[in-house]
């Protein structure tokens, strides 16, 4: 296998370690690691690592694609629980640092950190979407969605439906006295 494995090119090379990711010859664990990381498919190459019993390997693999999240739950899966805590606060800052909120959060509920340091975190993460947030589009984004769900409504006069549709006309009649608040604040 190693030398047909050895004369494909690098794309079938890739689709092949993908294919049989799970009983990959001992013999090309290495260079199906490597290869799988310069394709860029490093969750493929870190689930070879791990298969293969590189737990260190899988590990880095994660770190360097900033995957902190799974690469601490490897850690704990392999036992090692300090470890994991280590990558879980590293990974918290880098996700902050990269603001990738989510992450952050979820790196934070995972160290048990206490609720105001996690809702706090989510907050910022609520401030850095929010920022340079285009209000004027995310209303007409927002009418767009109404008029669809509207016309896709005709016709139908199910309970859901009138219901749905009282809904839709109440929130226009809401935006109307709003915009017409806001002009008369203007004037």
């Amino acid at each position: 296998m190693k030398e047909e494995f050895e004369r494909m090119s690098f794309d079938q090379k890739v689709s092949y370690l993908v294919d049989n990711l799970r009983n990959l010859p001992d013999d090309l664990s290495e260079e199906g690691i490597e290869i799988l990381v310069k394709a860029g498919e490093t969750e493929y190459a870190a689930v070879l690592a791990r298969e293969k019993g590189m737990i260190d390997r899988a590990i880095k693999i994660l770190k360097d694609s900033g995957d902190f999240l799974w690469a601490a739950l490897m850690a704990k899966n392999a036992g090692r629980e300090g470890e994991s805590e280590f990558l879980l606060r590293e990974g918290l800052d880098y996700y902050i640092g990269m603001e990738m909120f989510g992450r952050a959060v979820s790196a934070s509920t995972a160290l048990q950190l206490p609720a105001e340091e996690i809702d706090s975190i989510f907050r910022r993460g609520i401030e850095s979407e929010s920022r340079g947030l285009d209000l004027a589009h995310s209303r007409d984004m927002i009418d767009s969605a109404m008029e669809s769900l509207d016309i896709a409504l005709i016709g139908k006069n199910d309970e859901t439906s009138r219901k749905v549709l009282h809904a839709l006309n109440e929130e226009r009649d809401k935006r109307a006295k709003d915009e017409q608040r806001a002009r008369n604040q203007e004037s």
